[in-house]
């Protein structure tokens, strides 16, 4: 069955499946981890549609090409589309002119919020990485990224403190919590929207933190959102 964005719970919404838009090393302790420098801008990259999958259900990763890791990371549902009012009527985006949408129109446009897993073939993209080439073969291929269900935002009455956890097979491996982000939420999509229009059905990946590493067939996994969303789920 083709992914749909659902809601939390199991009713389909009523917006269709778009990009995604994620981001990387939004956590510093994340990028240190990997042996990265921590960014001064948000690093964007892109997923297609094919990417989703439905985290509820039972998913597979890639056999053959190296250790497969879980990144778990916040999402967030766009409701409305979200560009800089400057660009509506013009084809070509002036980015150095630094137009934002304002913070209210960026969360207004936010239908909902939920996990994912941003998956990441390792050594694909440390490859890549080595030979100064995109990493869409490393992190865009077919089902790299479980989607959770989606809670309305109106259930967060702050969105720069949401904490959120990962645990395999019993064991705590991420905690998260949005305070710690170094673009906050509302941030990012005006940061995005500077370059990129941002389309009702499009989700934003908002970046992991520490404690990334390699899934295995046959692992359990229960994400936690809050106090609010408990979602769990296991590799084929």
């Amino acid at each position: 069955m083709d992914y749909q964005h659902q809601w939390y719970g199991g009713a389909a919404t009523n917006l269709p499946v778009g990009k995604l838009v994620c981001v990387g090393r939004n956590y510093a302790a994340h990028a240190r981890e990997l042996g990265n420098e921590v960014p001064d801008a948000p690093i964007i990259f892109l997923k297609p549609s094919t990417s989703a999958v439905a985290l509820e259900s039972e998913f597979p990763i890639p056999v053959g090409q190296g250790e497969c890791h879980f990144e778990t990371e916040i999402t967030l549902l766009i409701g409305q589309r979200l560009l800089v009012p400057a660009q509506s009527n013009s084809v070509t985006k002036d980015i150095t002119a630094l137009q934002e949408v304002s913070a209210e129109q960026a969360r207004a446009a936010i239908a909902g919020v939920g996990l994912g897993l941003d998956l990441t073939l390792r050594e694909k993209q440390n490859e890549l990485k080595a030979k100064g080439q995109p990493w869409e073969l490393a992190k865009a291929f077919d089902g790299s990224a479980p989607l959770s269900g989606f809670l309305p935002v109106t259930d967060f009455s702050d969105l720069a403190a949401v904490e959120f956890s990962l645990s395999i097979n019993g064991e705590r491996r991420q905690s998260g919590d949005s305070a710690d982000m170094i673009t906050d939420m509302i941030a990012l999509l005006q940061f995005i929207t500077r370059y990129i229009t941002l389309l009702p059905g499009d989700v934003v990946m908002t970046g992991t933190p520490a404690g990334v590493a390699a899934l295995h067939s046959g692992d359990t996994l229960t994400l936690q959102l809050a106090d609010l969303a408990t979602w769990k789920t296991r590799v084929l």
